[in-house]
């Protein structure tokens, strides 16, 4: 995936737009970055199982007590690091 597309994703998680957020990062299922973006997306549906997985796949520990706004926070840092 696109730095851009994934900054686009990110830019609708902070909007809460989780659904149109969803339909760019389902498109890459490989790299780490659109797998924890895709679990912050399940986030902040409320499907916890579903957002465990997408964190496993992207080789990230599930958080403690799951922050949206940090995680969006440290996706955006990992984004542009």
């Amino acid at each position: 995936m696109k730095k851009e597309e994934l900054a686009k994703a990110l830019g609708l998680l902070r909007e809460g737009d989780w659904e149109a957020a969803h339909l760019i990062v389902q498109k890459d299922e490989a790299s780490p970055l659109a797998c924890w973006a895709h679990g912050i997306v399940h986030l902040m549906e409320g499907d916890t199982s579903n957002a465990r997985y997408w964190y496993r796949e992207a080789k990230r520990e599930f958080p403690r007590h799951p922050s949206i706004a940090d995680e969006i926070d440290s996706l955006d840092a990992a984004l542009n690091a």
